[in-house]
């Protein structure tokens, strides 16, 4: 159980001390992709948000190769598999990961159908709004919390819930909806590799029924190309005899750090060609398709604008950095510069 827990761990020290940060206002097989190609040009128009440079290069020289017919690059159609973690690489992640603050609005959402939480921890405390209480519990609690928050939902009720919830919640810092906080020059890269027939897959650490009712309308990837972490589900039929999937309160697997390439190989059953990430919950996923053969390529947003978003990396409790910063260069993994690679941020 812990060790499937370990990213409810981290929100313990996250919440109290990201939360005082200012906001926005204030490989030997792989291939070296270089900038000289006899292929056919490629439609860069999509990502008019990155500034020109040597990230952006190293990307569409990539992209230019592996989808030129006779090139020694070429990637066939079928095999054009680019994943993508979520949180910190496709939207924010600060000042914590919006699904637990979801569970935490969740929760004071339906507190008058459980009077009982009034005196119960740590219900009692999140309801009074005393959050250092609440996280100075420990692991157990905020499992008990994120349980109470989807418990006995069928998967259809859970997803209409995080739907609403989306249409209404707000960013506790910027005040714009969470599907605000997505990453303009992202959302450009991944409509570039569509466009060059890629198929575009999320390896996330977080659940994969919260993700799947809203990524198609915001990035435009169906919720048979999520993969997540997951509770686990069972069949069953409600009082009217009609078949519904049910969530239960309990964990199944996690997809995060060595569990992604597991959760590739479950889910997709095939080796990516281009990942990206931003962690080092991230890093099993950029190693497993960067050591494959043939010509790949891998890219960490690498947080450094503290103006226009937030300035962290290896010391921070949320997307800490720090393995995969030290060991990038030894994998070819390009660094994508926040302040100086991305014109702007977010959708205007």
């Amino acid at each position: 159980m812990k060790k499937t827990l370990q990213w409810i761990l981290i929100l313990t020290a996250s919440f109290l001390s990201i939360t005082r940060c200012k906001s926005k206002s204030e490989g030997s097989e792989t291939e070296t992709i270089d900038s000289t190609s006899n292929a056919a040009p490629v439609s860069v128009a999509h990502l008019s948000s990155w500034n020109d440079g040597d990230t952006k290069t190293a990307i569409t020289d990539y992209v230019r190769k592996v989808t030129a017919q006779g090139d020694a690059a070429f990637i066939p159609v079928e095999d054009r598999i680019a994943v993508f973690d979520n949180d910190g690489t496709l939207w924010a992640e600060q000042p914590l990961y919006f699904q637990m603050i979801f569970a935490f609005d969740r929760i004071r959402q339906i507190a008058p159908e459980h009077p009982e939480w009034k005196n119960k921890e740590p219900f009692k405390s999140l309801l009074a709004g005393d959050m250092k209480k609440v996280f100075a519990q420990g692991e157990m609690a905020l499992i008990g919390i994120m349980n109470a928050s989807s418990a006995g939902m069928t998967g259809a009720e859970f997803t209409t819930i995080v739907q609403q919830w989306m249409d209404t919640a707000r960013h506790p810092i910027s005040k714009k909806p969470y599907t605000s906080m997505v990453y303009q020059p992202m959302l450009e890269l991944l409509q570039y590799l569509r466009e060059n027939q890629f198929k575009t897959f999320i390896v996330s650490g977080g659940d994969i029924d919260f993700m799947r009712a809203w990524t198609e309308k915001t990035y435009g990837i169906p919720n048979y190309q999520v993969v997540g972490s997951s509770l686990k589900a069972q069949y069953g039929l409600n009082k009217d005899s009609v078949p519904s999937i049910n969530r239960l309160a309990q964990f199944d697997f996690l997809d995060d750090g060595p569990g992604k390439p597991v959760g590739i190989y479950r889910h997709i059953g095939q080796r990516p060609v281009f990942a990206a990430g931003n962690s080092d919950g991230d890093y099993q996923m950029l190693q497993w398709t960067t050591t494959g053969t043939g010509t790949r390529l891998a890219i960490i947003v690498h947080h450094t604008d503290s103006v226009r978003e937030w300035k962290y990396d290896r010391n921070s409790p949320i997307g800490k950095l720090d393995k995969g910063l030290t060991d990038a260069p030894k994998y070819g993994w390009k660094l994508v510069d926040m302040k100086n690679d991305w014109k702007v941020i977010f959708p205007k």
